[in-house]
């Protein structure tokens, strides 16, 4: 019992530290500070492998060079594609038009991006983390880890035992009772025969008379 409360006790901890990471994370991509992609095919590998998790940031398109990896909208595949930057010039407009191409393509990507003042940009890539962030987001998986959570979370929250008390010593009025119990006669019955003794004890017998004046005792008429 005691193994599994530190356990749910590290668990707490964990689930805390997660909690607070995400909620963190949770308000930064509300803010447009960040925004979270995972990688889902390998046009970009080796350097940027499939399941991988990228953390991209807003740059301004203006500094944007030949050669930098961004993030923009495709308006064919509808989501953001993470691809080398091969052209860029600045549109009629005001915007800026931008072709890609991924590391591991013999071409480069079909149509012009039209982007505007800003474009996201990798920021930090984590080697695995997609991978791991869908596997836990699968209900088949988020539910039964959930329940495990929950239970470890529930034993560490449970009351520590007790410390247990030392057994009292036994008081004389139950060693009296005691031994009342065991030989049947009861205290002032014990006292009374005590003081018999002693009395009894007190009174020479005639052979002690006897022996203390060395002469033997002399015979008592006894009235008829």
């Amino acid at each position: 019992m005691r193994a599994l409360k530190l356990l749910g006790n590290a668990v707490l901890w964990l689930v805390a530290a997660l909690g607070l990471a995400s909620v963190l994370v949770w308000g930064a991509t509300q803010a447009g500070w960040i925004r979270p992609l995972v990688v889902i095919s390998g046009s970009m590998e080796p350097g940027i492998m499939t399941g991988d998790l990228l953390i991209d940031r807003p740059r301004p398109t203006s500094e944007l060079q030949v050669g930098d990896v961004a993030s923009i909208y495709s308006e064919v595949t509808r989501n953001l594609v993470t691809h080398r930057v091969v052209g860029i010039e600045p549109a009629a407009d005001g915007r800026w038009e931008i072709r890609m191409q991924g590391d591991a393509n013999d071409s480069p990507d079909g149509g012009v991006y039209v982007v505007g003042d800003t474009v996201w940009q990798p920021a930090w890539q984590i080697s695995g983390g997609g991978v791991v962030l869908t596997t836990l987001t699968r209900p088949s998986v988020a539910v039964p880890l959930g329940v495990a959570l929950l239970s470890l979370l529930g034993l560490s929250l449970l009351p520590a035992s007790p410390p247990r008390r030392p057994t009292d010593e036994p008081r004389d009025d139950e060693y009296g009772a005691d031994e009342r119990r065991a030989d049947g006669h009861s205290d002032a019955e014990r006292r009374a025969d005590e003081r018999g003794a002693d009395e009894r004890s007190s009174v020479p017998s005639l052979r002690d008379a006897s022996d203390a004046s060395g002469e033997p005792p002399r015979p008592v008429a006894v009235p008829r």
